[in-house]
């Protein structure tokens, strides 16, 4: 018996894509290697890690869009939006979907969840939704992973740990190797070593060499939080002097 695809197998640029690689985001290192060689979405947890601007947060972005996800975030049928802002990229992709694989999927980002807690507030599920403008950033996050994240399908997080704490990130990881142990799919852009430091997860570090597979030890970022919590003074000394 065959064992069930992933949501996404793999994802590559269509040959018509009509932009130059030297125009934005084409210009950037990572998603111009996207472009030329396409990625192959490991099952289960995949995170993408690496400096603000590196592209992690473009490609993040551009998946969940050309999957069928809404730019600002929620499910493959949530329809809302503000102020588009999203680059391109998303149409100059195709997806490879796992066959018999879920089509459900859920963008979480960040910058745009007081939109989105309006948008389900206009248009409430089958049942109650929690009220989530009269919760802390933190708890409404929380409210959308037990809410949300419920069922083995594709999900994209762009900087989760932005609303939470250090207890509610070990909470976020309990449910999302959960979700992956079910068969469930997720890429993830962090900042968090303590986020990337999931067992078994797939790293992708992302930067001026575009995009390179890394253990959670060999990050650029758990290399500069170590240095840092083991002598926050010597770090601070050169910026504040």
């Amino acid at each position: 018996m065959l064992s069930p695809q992933p949501p996404v197998v793999a994802v590559t640029a269509y040959d018509d894509r009509g932009s130059p690689l030297s125009t934005w985001p084409g210009s950037i290192p990572a998603v111009r290697q996207l472009l030329d060689r396409g990625l192959r979405l490991d099952p289960g947890i995949t995170f993408l890690v690496g400096e603000n601007g590196s592209g992690k947060s473009t490609i993040l972005e551009g998946i969940a869009l050309a999957y069928g996800m809404s730019p600002e975030g929620g499910s493959t049928s949530a329809r809302h939006g503000t102020r588009p802002t999203e680059s391109p990229l998303s149409d100059w992709l195709r997806m490879q979907r796992g066959v018999g694989a879920s089509r459900w999927g859920f963008f979480l980002r960040a910058e745009t969840m007081h939109s989105f807690y309006t948008y389900l507030e206009a248009n409430p599920s089958s049942g109650p939704e929690p009220r989530f403008h009269e919760m802390s950033h933190g708890e409404s996050f929380l409210a959308i992973l037990e809410t949300r994240f419920d069922s083995p399908a594709f999900y994209c997080l762009d900087e989760p740990e932005a609303a939470l704490s250090f207890t509610s990130t070990l909470a976020l990881i309990a449910k999302l190797r959960r979700i992956a142990d079910e068969g469930g799919q997720i890429l993830c852009a962090t900042h968090s070593p303590v986020l990337a430091a999931i067992p078994g997860a797939a790293i992708l570090e992302v930067g001026s060499w575009g995009m390179r597979r890394s253990s959670w030890e060999d990050l650029e970022l758990v290399h500069h939080w170590k240095s840092y919590l083991d002598s926050p003074k010597r770090y601070l000394r050169h910026l504040l002097d």
